[in-house]
């Protein structure tokens, strides 16, 4: 039976991806990691152990890695993109300095290890359509370097000393459950907020820009079915492209407008999260990691859109 340490547990992927492996494997087998500032609350709390785990005191997470037997470290410990850029030398400090810890730990107490990469660490001279797995990887922001630098150092704990890193590169992430936390993606989650109530979109992005985008459901899928494959099928491990839906502002507007005809939005453009999105791609080749290792989106824009303003509705109306 696996053990498994969820870094970063009470923040946007992390809290749902913690009850997820609950679900899969056992409550008391779970560990939701936390800094003292963010403590687990409600079912998070209650439905399993949790501990202090904080990547930049490798300590803390060595004791959790000792007393609870941990065999998996899902390290989802950042800041988001727009956060970044604000205070880079913590970016840094929690995205590198913080996975230096936990690899380290995982060498020493044998645990495979997953540090989700993202669409970040691509940039302006990347193919932006249909990017390949395997391309030029030059970002301009702190972000962005913290990922590929993510990307290589977990490789080099792999062929250096074995240990079983694994990751994705995540496209911007929409959740009915939790709310967006300074992502240059987060519009595609807060216009849906909107939508639900009654209130008109200020969007901060061109109507043109377009990003790839995927389901929070989905995004739990590929996280763990990347953990759970076959590693003799494995071959580019850090990390993999994954796609669910691309779209732009106009298009998600026009979707939401099929269910709530009276919905309204407007633009007014912020210039860092512009110039972010822009050093992007507008989709992703995944086709390795549908080779490798079976990766299959579940959901599209019509699927999603329809279960997001149920899911909402549902939520802001009790």
């Amino acid at each position: 039976m696996k053990n498994i340490l969820v870094i970063g547990a009470t923040g946007q992927i992390g809290s749902e991806l913690t009850l997820e492996l609950r679900k899969r494997y056992g409550n008391d087998h779970v560990i939701a990691g936390y800094i003292p500032s963010s403590m687990p609350q409600g079912e998070l709390k209650a439905s399993g152990p949790s501990a202090i785990a904080d990547v930049t005191d490798r300590q803390s997470i060595e004791v959790v890695a000792r007393q609870f037997k941990v065999d998996t470290i899902y390290n989802l410990a950042a800041l988001l993109s727009v956060v970044a850029e604000s205070r880079p030398a913590m970016a840094w400090k929690i995205g590198i300095d913080g996975l230096w810890n936990v690899l380290e730990v995982a060498r020493e107490y044998g645990c495979a290890v997953f540090t989700p990469s993202s669409i970040g660490s691509f940039g302006v001279s990347t193919p932006h359509v249909k990017t390949p797995q395997d391309t030029i990887q030059r970002p301009r922001t702190m972000y962005g370097v913290t990922k590929v630098t993510t990307e290589l150092l977990s490789d080099y704990y792999f062929t250096k000393y074995g240990v079983d890193t694994r990751a994705v590169r995540f496209p911007g992430i929409i959740s009915n459950v939790t709310p967006p936390g300074g992502g240059t993606t987060d519009y595609a989650v807060d216009i849906y907020y909107s939508a639900v109530k009654g209130e008109k979109f200020i969007c901060p992005l061109r109507p043109d820009t377009f990003m790839d985008m995927m389901y929070m459901p989905d995004a739990l899928h590929a996280a763990i079915s990347l953990m759970e494959a076959d590693p003799a099928r494995l071959i580019h491990r850090n990390a993999f492209n994954i796609a669910s839906m691309s779209f732009s502002p106009e298009i998600i507007y026009a979707e939401i407008r099929k269910h709530i005809p009276d919905f309204e939005m407007e633009y007014q453009v912020d210039p860092l999260k512009q110039a972010i999105a822009d050093s992007w791609p507008d989709s992703l080749d995944d086709t390795c990691a549908r080779e490798e290792w079976a990766w299959k989106p579940r959901y599209d824009l019509e699927t999603m859109t329809v279960d997001m303003l149920e899911k909402l509705k549902n939520k802001l109306t009790k």
